[in-house]
C-alpha cells in the first residue's frame, strides 16, 4: 500500500507506474483504493462508477475498470455534504459529520472487494487517501491505516519534496501515529525531486536514522505526468500557446467528469484555457465548454456569480461556439426542475436559455458505456453517460448523436450551441478530429490513447531507474 504524507503528493501516479512495472514482469496485477473522494468518475465494465485515477491504474495493469477497484467513492455535492457510492452504486448522501457512522458497514464492503481482487490476481497495489498523520480521523478509518491494519497490508510512505519540508513530513508522520500503525510502515520514498538527487543524500539518511524505515529511493520529477488523465481539474494544463483553436473550459465549483479535456490539452493545434473564478471569458475564444457538474443548479448560480452568463451571450452573438456536456448541457436550457430535491433544495432554476430545452431531475441515475454516431460528420465513437435528469425540448429535433436509433443531445437552430450527455468523446481520435474539423479547427492527428500508453511505459522506466522497484514489490504478502 502506497500512503502519502498528504494529499496530492503523487500517490496515484506512483501506483500507476508500479502497476505497469509489475505487469511488464508478467504478473497479474490490479489497483485498489478503499476510499476515494472525487467528482471525476469512470464508468466500469460492471456498470458502476469508480474514481478516474483507478481507471488509469487499471489501464496500466491492462485491465478494464471494475467497481471492486474503488469500493467507496465520495462525490462532494456541497462544502459539507457528499454522495456516497458503494461498489459502484449510490448508497446515500450524507453530511461530513454524519459519515463516521457509516464507516463500520463500509469497511465490510471494502474488505469484500479487496478479497475478491486478491483471489483473482497475483498482486494488488493499494493507494491510500490523504495522510495517515490525520490522527483525528483514525477512529473508524477505512482509507489509510484502518484499512492496512484490517487487511494486514504492508505500507510504504511517500513524501513530496517539491512542496518543501519532506523530512518533517515523514519523521513527523511517525511521531504522531500509533506505534502499531507505525509498525505497518515498511519504508518510504521521496517523490518529485528537481535537480541532482545526490544533493539529498544527507536528508535521506537522516530520515532512515530517525524512523528506522527502509528507503526505496528518490524519484526525480517526471515531466510527462501532465499527459496522463488528471483526477483534479486544477492539474489540467492550460496551454502556453498564444495561437491555435482557442477552447475555453469554465472551471465550475463542482466540476465533474472532465476527462474530455485531457485529449484537448495534448492536441498541439488547440489552445486550452481552464477558466478560473473571477476571470472573464476571453473575447478570442472559439469554443466554450461548460463541463459536467455534481451540483448542476448550484454551479448554474456559480456561472452567474462570475458573470459568465453575460459573457456567453456575447460569445454566441460574435458567432462563437458553445458545447455543454452533461450538467453543462442541462444549464444551457430554459429551466432545470428538481421537484424532489435530488441535487439540493427542491425547486427550479432558470437556465442560460441558449438551447430550447428543459431538464427535470429524476432519481434514476444513468451509468452506461455507449457507441454512438456523430450526426454532423457520421463518425462513430465511444463514450459514456453518468447523470441524473432527463432533457426534452424542440432543439432535441436536431440531435448531436444517434445511439441505436435513439437521438441524443441537442443543437440550437443556428448551430452554434451544442448539448450532449456523453463524456469521454474526445479520447476517440477519429471523433475528436471530425468534431474539431467541423468547427473550423485544424486538429493534430496524434493518437491520445497511444500517448497515454507510451507515458505509462515511460513512467515505469523512470521508476525502475530511480527506485528499488524489486524491493517494493517484494514487500507484498
Amino acid at each position: 500500500m502506497i500512503q502519502g504524507t498528504g494529499s496530492n503528493v503523487g500517490k496515484s501516479m506512483l501506483v500507476a507506474g508500479l502497476c505497469r512495472a509489475a505487469k511488464r514482469r508478467g504478473l497479474s496485477v490490479a489497483p485498489f483504493k478503499p476510499q476515494n473522494m472525487s467528482n471525476n468518475a469512470a464508468v466500469t465494465s460492471d456498470g458502476g462508477e469508480i474514481g478516474r485515477a483507478q481507471a488509469l491504474q487499471a489501464m496500466a495493469c491492462g485491465l478494464r475498470p471494475h467497481t471492486d477497484m474503488n469500493p467507496v467513492l465520495l462525490k462532494p455535492e456541497t462544502d459539507v455534504g457528499a454522495q456516497v457510492v458503494v461498489q459502484g452504486r449510490r448508497l446515500t448522501t450524507v453530511k461530513a459529520r454524519e459519515y463516521a457512522s457509516y464507516k463500520p458497514q463500509l469497511l465490510e464492503k471494502v474488505l469484500e472487494s479487496f478479497n475478491r481482487l486478491k483471489a483473482d490476481h497475483d498482486l494488488v497495489l493499494v493507494e491510500g487517501a490523504g495522510s495517515p498523520a490525520e490522527v483525528n480521523l483514525r477512529k473508524g478509518d477505512i482509507a489509510n491505516m484502518g484499512f492496512a491494519a484490517a487487511a494486514d497490508v504492508p505500507v510504504v510512505l511517500a513524501g513530496d519534496i517539491d512542496r518543501g519540508g519532506v523530512i518533517a513530513q515523514l519523521v513527523g508522520t511517525q511521531a504522531v501515529i500509533d506505534a502499531s500503525d507505525a509498525a505497518l510502515i515498511k519504508g518510504f520514498l521521496i517523490n518529485r525531486f528537481r535537480g541532482d538527487p545526490s544533493l539529498f543524500d544527507d536528508g535521506y539518511r537522516l530520515i532512515e536514522c530517525h524512523t528506522g524505515w527502509q528507503g526505496f529511493g528518490v524519484l526525480p520529477w517526471f515531466a510527462d505526468a501532465w499527459k496522463l488523465p488528471a483526477e483534479d481539474a486544477l492539474d489540467i494544463r492550460s496551454g502556453p500557446k498564444s495561437e491555435g483553436y482557442h477552447v475555453v473550459c469554465l472551471g465550475l465549483s463542482r466540476i465533474a467528469n472532465f476527462d474530455d479535456l485531457d485529449p484537448l490539452a495534448q492536441d498541439t493545434s488547440v489552445r486550452l484555457t481552464m477558466l478560473r473564478a473571477g476571470a472573464p471569458i476571453p473575447a478570442d475564444a472559439d469554443l466554450v465548454i461548460i463541463p459536467g457538474s455534481k451540483s448542476t443548479r448550484g454551479d448554474l448560480q456559480f456561472v452567474r456569480d462570475q458573470g459568465w452568463d453575460i459573457d456567453l451571450q456575447a460569445h454566441v452573438r460574435r458567432g462563437g461556439r458553445v458545447l455543454g456536456i452533461c450538467g453543462g448541457y442541462q444549464m444551457l436550457g430554459h429551466r432545470i426542475h428538481d421537484p424532489d430535491g435530488i441535487e439540493g433544495p427542491a425547486g427550479e432554476s432558470i437556465g442560460l436559455g441558449l438551447l430550447d430545452v428543459e431538464t427535470k431531475m429524476t432519481p434514476d441515475k444513468r451509468l452506461d458505456e455507449v457507441t454512438a454516431r456523430h450526426v454532423a460528420s457520421g463518425t462513430a465513437f465511444l463514450g459514456y453517460e453518468i447523470h441524473i435528469g432527463r432533457t426534452e425540448g424542440p432543439d432535441r429535433d436536431r440531435p448531436f448523436a444517434m445511439v441505436a436509433g435513439r437521438a441524443e443531445g441537442a443543437i440550437s437552430a443556428d448551430g452554434l450551441v451544442i448539448g450532449s450527455y456523453f463524456h469521454g468523446m474526445f479520447r476517440q481520435d477519429g471523433f475528436r478530429l471530425a468534431f474539431l474539423t467541423s468547427l473550423g479547427a485544424q486538429p493534430s492527428h496524434a493518437g491520445y490513447s497511444a500517448t497515454v500508453e507510451n507515458v505509462l511505459d515511460a513512467l515505469a522506466d523512470h521508476m525502475e531507474a530511480h527506485l528499488n522497484v524489486d524491493g517494493l514489490l517484494s514487500l507484498a504478502r
